[in-house]
C-alpha cells in the first residue's frame, strides 16, 4: 500500500499457478524449468512427494498477505510433469490450498498430464481428487514425430489417454504441436482431424519454436519453411471451425462453454500467485504491479520455501512497460478487449495506447467498435507486428 506512480480502482480477478517440476525426461524443445528425475533419483527411489508439498504450503502461507481477502477463481497445476504426482499428493496439495486460501466454489482447477501408461491410471483418481480439468500433451499422433520431439509416449497411449480424459472429465484441453521436423501440410491435417474425431472440449494448437537454451537450440532440426506453417495453420483454423469450435486465442480453439478460465485470467491482464520451484507471480496492488519469481532448483526452492524465502526476484513492473505487457496479453485474444479494462488493470490513461492503437487501426490491425477493441485477422496474422507497436520509446 505505500505510494506508487498508480492508481488502480480496483483489483483484477486471481489465479494460483502450482509447479510440480519433475518429468521422465526433458524434450528437446522444452524451455520451461522441468527437471528429470530418474536423472537425479537413485535406482528406485520415489518423488519426493511430501517434502515437496511441505514447502508447498509454506510458501503458499508465506505468500498469504500479499492475496489477504482476495478470492482464487482458478488453479493450474503445471510443470513438469504433474500427472508424475500421485493421486493422494493430488489431494493433499487441494486440500492444503482450500484450508489457506478462500477459493471459488465453482473454481476451474487443471492439471497437466502426459499420455503414458502409468499417468493414465491415474485419470479418474485425479478427478476424485477434486480436478476438473485435464491438460494432454499428446503433440502428435505421429509416431516418428512423436520420436523427433523426444516424447516418451506413443500413438497409441496419445490415444488411449485422451479416451480416458473423455471418460473422467466433463471438460479437457488436448494439446498438439505443428510444424514439426519433416512434417507435411497433409501429416498436420491428420494429426487434427485425429484429434477432432474425439470431439475434444478444447485444443491447444502451438508453432514449434526453437527456444533459447534447449537441444534444439544447439541442434536445430529441420523444420518446415514459413509458408509452409501459415498454411498448416490455415487448415488448422478451417477445420477446428468445421468442427464448431472458436478459435477464441490465437493457439486456443474451443467449444461453447469450455474457454480455459486460468488462461483467459493471463490474456486478460489478469492476476496469478505462481508457487513452486522457478514459478513467476504477477500481483496488483493500489499503487503498482509486482512480480516475482521463485528460486529454479527444486532442492534449493524446498530449502529456501520451508525457511519463508523463496522469492528469489522482486520487481514492480515500470509504468513505462505496462502498456506493452497489457497488450502482449490482450491482443492474443480474438474477441479483443474493453477498454476500460485497460484503464483499470493498468491505472494508466487511454493516451499511453492511443499512438499505438491509431497506428494499428491504420495498418488495418485492430478495429475500434466503441469501446471495444478487437484484432483484425491481419492483426493475428501478424501479432508480433502489432504487438511492438506499443514498446515503450
Amino acid at each position: 500500500m505505500r505510494p506508487g506512480t498508480l492508481q488502480l480502482q480496483g483489483l483484477p480477478p486471481l489465479a494460483l499457478y502450482i509447479h510440480l517440476p519433475w518429468c521422465i525426461k526433458k524434450c528437446p524443445y522444452c524451455d520451461f524449468n522441468s527437471h528429470e528425475w530418474s536423472a537425479r533419483a537413485q535406482p528406485g527411489q520415489p518423488l519426493p512427494e511430501q517434502a515437496y508439498l511441505d514447502a508447498l504450503r509454506a510458501d503458499l502461507t508465506a505468500s498469504l498477505p500479499l492475496i489477504w481477502g482476495r478470492s482464487v477463481h482458478s488453479i493450474f497445476i503445471g510443470g513438469g510433469t504433474p500427472s508424475l504426482f500421485s493421486p493422494e499428493a493430488i489431494d493433499r496439495l487441494l486440500g492444503d490450498v482450500r484450508a489457506l486460501v478462500r477459493l471459488d466454489a465453482d473454481a476451474e482447477i487443471t492439471l497437466e498430464a502426459n499420455p503414458g501408461t502409468f499417468e493414465i491410471d491415474r485419470f479418474k483418481a485425479f478427478r476424485q481428487a477434486g480436478v476438473t480439468r485435464l491438460s494432454i500433451g499428446v503433440q502428435s499422433f505421429n509416431d516418428s514425430h512423436l520420436k523427433a520431439l523426444g516424447r516418451v509416449h506413443d500413438r497409441a497411449q496419445a490415444m488411449a489417454a485422451v479416451e480416458e480424459a473423455a471418460r473422467s472429465f466433463d471438460t479437457f484441453n488436448l494439446d498438439l504441436m505443428y510444424a514439426l521436423p519433416g512434417q507435411s501440410l497433409a501429416d498436420c491435417e491428420t494429426d487434427v482431424r485425429t484429434a477432432l474425431a474425439f470431439q475434444p472440449p478444447h485444443i491447444s494448437i502451438y508453432h514449434l519454436t526453437l527456444e533459447p537454451n534447449t537441444y534444439f537450440a544447439k541442434f536445430p532440426p529441420q523444420v518446415p519453411e514459413d509458408d509452409d506453417a501459415y498454411a498448416m495453420l490455415d487448415r488448422i483454423t478451417e477445420l477446428t471451425g468445421e468442427a464448431g469450435m472458436q478459435r477464441y486465442e490465437v493457439s486456443a480453439f474451443a467449444r461453447a462453454g469450455h474457454r480455459c478460465w486460468h488462461n483467459l485470467n493471463y490474456w486478460q491482464f489478469g492476476d496469478y500467485l505462481g508457487i513452486g520451484a522457478g514459478a513467476h507471480s504477477k500481483l496488483s496492488f493500489a499503487h503498482r504491479v509486482v512480480r516475482h519469481v521463485r528460486a529454479r532448483d527444486p532442492a534449493l526452492y524446498m530449502e529456501k520455501a520451508l525457511a519463508g524465502d523463496a522469492v528469489v526476484s522482486t520487481e514492480a513492473v515500470d509504468r513505462k512497460a505496462l502498456p506493452f505487457e497489457f497488450m502482449l496479453n490482450a491482443t492474443r485474444l480474438r474477441e479483443g478487449f474493453d477498454l476500460q479494462d485497460f484503464l483499470d488493470r493498468t491505472g494508466l490513461p487511454m493516451s499511453s495506447i492511443e499512438a499505438g492503437l491509431s497506428t494499428a487501426a491504420a495498418k488495418g490491425m485492430v478495429l475500434r467498435e466503441a469501446s471495444r477493441v478487437v484484432p483484425t485477422e491481419r492483426g493475428f496474422d501478424f501479432l508480433s507486428d502489432l504487438q511492438e507497436l506499443f514498446l515503450a520509446d
